[in-house]
């Protein structure tokens, strides 16, 4: 079945998650921002589509069977989906996650019957990936009956977003689409959606939003608290022909849109997706051509309650957030 239908999942669907526009007052102008609500989809992010690609890209290989085990390494929202999709469909999921994992999502991946080996040493570069890949390497060679879905560079994690998330907001919006803001991470999302883009709508422009402290794209590494965005390696799908410009937003800026737009309209979203929000903003400052500016709100914040919501755990962390974070934006409208 293809990703640009609806996907039945017990009782939900996955996939026609709703586009929602709000106002962002900028220099004293309203500019339209038109979020797709990933949080939508039944296991709450847009990696249900991903996960979704990825076993069906090993079922059609033979790689995985009736009654199979799953090997992934995540730091929360692929793991979630993966267990979802791992459960109704009869198969064993083991993720390999940090301690970066929210409470919240470690208690639903055990919800979801899911096993979890948590990696609790740092790598060399001062994150968790690379020693949750190298555990995941020392796992499969013990156990070769396990089958890894491997995000990084499975194909079939940038072709669920160009045949499913990216059709599906240019049909959305009626084909007018001025500027897509996307977070990279493994960079599949992106990777897919700039590949669309260009295919159907090449006016069209791509916008790469990565964190501060990622190398994913090629920027420099450092320390970063915000989750769901941001690599300590560089993404094996993005080329620089897939999208028209990188923006880098800090954790501050990401978790203050988070923040405000929750105080505004009640919509609670992750950190990555206030970083699109955040790069949404600066962008429509020193462009006012842009009207129709579409940013990937990749899951719910809810799943943050007791980081980015939490003001005790900004404290811990150092993190000072004010008004002057969300840069241009002097007031969001639902």
């Amino acid at each position: 079945m293809s990703l640009t239908q609806s996907i039945v999942v017990k009782e939900t669907k996955l996939g026609n998650t709703p586009i929602g526009r709000i106002r962002l007052l900028i220099n004293g102008k309203s500019r339209n921002a038109y979020l797709k609500l990933e949080g939508h989809n039944p296991g709450g992010s847009v990696k249900d589509r991903t996960a979704f690609g990825l076993l069906q890209s090993l079922e059609a290989t033979g790689q995985l069977c009736a009654g199979g085990r799953l090997l992934e390494s995540s730091s929360g929202n692929l793991a979630i989906s993966l267990a979802m999709l791992a459960r109704d469909r009869g198969y064993q999921f083991t993720a390999v996650v940090d301690p970066t994992m929210t409470a919240e999502n470690m208690r639903r991946l055990h919800a979801l019957g899911a096993e979890t080996r948590i990696v609790e040493s740092p790598d060399e570069t001062g994150g968790y990936l690379l020693s949750r890949l190298a555990r995941v390497r020392e796992m499969l060679a013990e156990d070769p009956g396990l089958a890894w879905t491997n995000q990084y560079s499975n194909a079939a994690n940038p072709e669920a977003h160009y045949s499913g998330t990216a059709p599906e907001i240019y049909r959305q919006m009626e084909g007018r689409v001025d500027a897509v803001f996307v977070a990279v991470s493994t960079g599949g999302t992106l990777a897919g959606i700039g590949r669309f883009f260009r295919d159907a709508s090449p006016d069209t422009r791509i916008i790469a939003v990565d964190a501060r402290g990622s190398v994913a794209l090629g920027g420099s590494l450092g320390v970063r608290k915000v989750t769901g965005i941001g690599s300590s390696r560089r993404s094996e799908f993005v080329t620089p022909g897939l999208y028209d410009e990188i923006i880098y937003v800090g954790d501050c800026e990401a978790f203050a849109f988070c923040r405000a737009l929750d105080a505004a309209t009640g919509l609670k979203i992750g950190g990555s997706s206030g970083a699109g929000l955040a790069a949404c903003a600066r962008y429509l400052q020193t462009h006012d051509n842009i009207e129709r500016a579409v940013c990937i709100c990749a899951d719910r914040g809810e799943h943050y309650a007791s980081t980015i919501f939490s003001d005790s755990w900004l404290a811990q962390n150092g993190l000072q957030i004010g008004r002057r974070h969300l840069g241009p934006v002097s007031e969001i409208r639902g």
